[in-house]
């Protein structure tokens, strides 16, 4: 039996647009592959291999310089919802462009801050660039371009976009070392403006070709959105994979400190941190074959389900050590399928008319939640005394989501 208000939330984003080719540009693909790459490697990787070279030279503490970098998260977040609504009635170009000048001035105010205020502003307002430029409009430009093709090339962003931090970490602590993280803030600046401007400029949309062509047209774009996002399918959607995201980010982010207060030592404990970013990898290769056998609730439910064994599993069993390096492989796995996951879910089950306005909404607190997910496990580690119960209080959460998952 439909459950109420179902039927109004279907007709909202039904039915979905099919790409015309002008709506695919040529080289398109590769060169979003390429900006997501950069962007996230400058405005996202680089502050976690900054953090102590800044804090040894300004005196500012590791912890306010990371709070700083996720309240720009948050802002991101919020920003999102309206980057999302700009994208299904303007088309990307203008968008991402301007994010990506927004991101290079950010960048800059970073290098030149001469106090912990200037340096706070420049990462919120690195906020509001990451809502333009990072993965969900991203997402939203894939599914408009691709429609019914959309995951393996959404598998491919995905994957190249997997390497930003293998290529830029590098690059960062190489420019830090040799000339300062000020300097080196101005030379990222220069990088995001020399390689993201451009690409988003010249390969993507001006406009759609599809578009609502009057005020009228908006207004009632606007309000078929409402009935979808108030749903009950929408919202038991939207709070599970908000749990899913807090939970993984939480524990894989402590990862370090939860396994060696298992015992195991250092080095050990960081070839399990490296073996979640191998997880991530292997778990988007292997989302399309989940998505081309399982209906979307089952997807869903089969993912979160995993997630939360391999919490349960880092929470209860004390070893050996090869086990538990296997479980952070698997939780990299589903991190890697909840990344898909979540650049699918709207669409998979309303299609993608409205895409861009519903997914902004959509991931909204999936981004507040990464951003706050990393002090979380930390602080929740303090109150509980250890990070083995950090995970288990972790591996409830992933358990109620399942239920939440279940009326998707």
């Amino acid at each position: 039996m439909e459950r109420r208000g179902t039927s109004a939330a279907n007709k909202a984003a039904a039915p979905s647009p099919i790409a015309a080719d002008g709506d695919r540009p040529r080289g398109g693909l590769a060169a979003l592959c390429v900006a997501q790459t950069t962007s996230w490697g400058l405005l996202y990787y680089s502050l976690p291999v900054a953090v102590k070279p800044i804090s040894a030279d300004t005196g500012w503490s590791d912890a306010s310089i990371t709070t700083a970098f996720s309240a720009g998260l948050i802002i991101s977040a919020l920003a999102g919802i309206r980057a999302g609504k700009r994208l299904d009635t303007h088309g990307p170009r203008a968008i991402m462009t301007a994010g990506a000048v927004v991101g290079v001035i950010a960048l800059a105010l970073v290098g030149a801050a001469q106090n912990f205020g200037m340096f706070a502003a420049a990462w919120l307002i690195a906020g509001f660039a990451q809502a333009a430029i990072f993965y969900p409009p991203a997402f939203t430009v894939i599914t408009r371009w691709y429609g019914p093709q959309r995951v393996r090339h959404l598998t491919t962003l995905t994957l190249v976009a997997g390497l930003a931090s293998t290529i830029y970490a590098p690059v960062t602590a190489t420019l830090i070392d040799h000339y300062g993280w000020r300097t080196t803030y101005f030379v990222l600046a220069g990088l995001l403006a020399a390689i993201t401007v451009p690409l988003h400029f010249f390969f993507l949309n001006a406009r759609w070709t599809t578009l609502p062509k009057t005020g009228g047209d908006h207004a009632r774009s606007r309000l078929a959105v409402r009935p979808l996002i108030r749903s009950h399918r929408f919202l038991m959607l939207q709070l599970a994979m908000a749990i899913t995201t807090l939970t993984l980010y939480a524990v894989t982010f402590n990862i370090i400190p939860l396994l060696t207060g298992r015992g195991l030592n250092y080095q050990t404990a960081a070839i399990a941190l490296g073996l979640i970013g191998l997880g991530q990898v292997l778990g988007r290769i292997g989302y399309p074959l989940l998505n081309n056998h399982t209906s979307a609730r089952i997807r869903t439910l089969t993912i979160i389900a995993a997630g939360a064994a391999a919490l349960w599993t880092l929470a209860l069993i004390p070893g050996p050590a090869w086990l538990l390096i296997a479980v952070a492989l698997l939780a990299g796995a589903t991190r890697g399928c909840h990344t898909l996951l979540q650049a699918t879910a709207v669409a998979d089950r309303w299609g993608t008319q409205n895409f861009g306005s519903i997914n902004g909404i959509f991931t909204a607190p999936m981004t507040a939640a990464s951003a706050l997910a990393p002090a979380a496990g930390a602080l929740m580690a303090i109150v509980l005394g250890s990070y083995t119960a950090m995970a288990a209080l972790m591996a409830i959460g992933l358990t109620l989501a399942i239920l939440a998952a279940a009326r998707t």
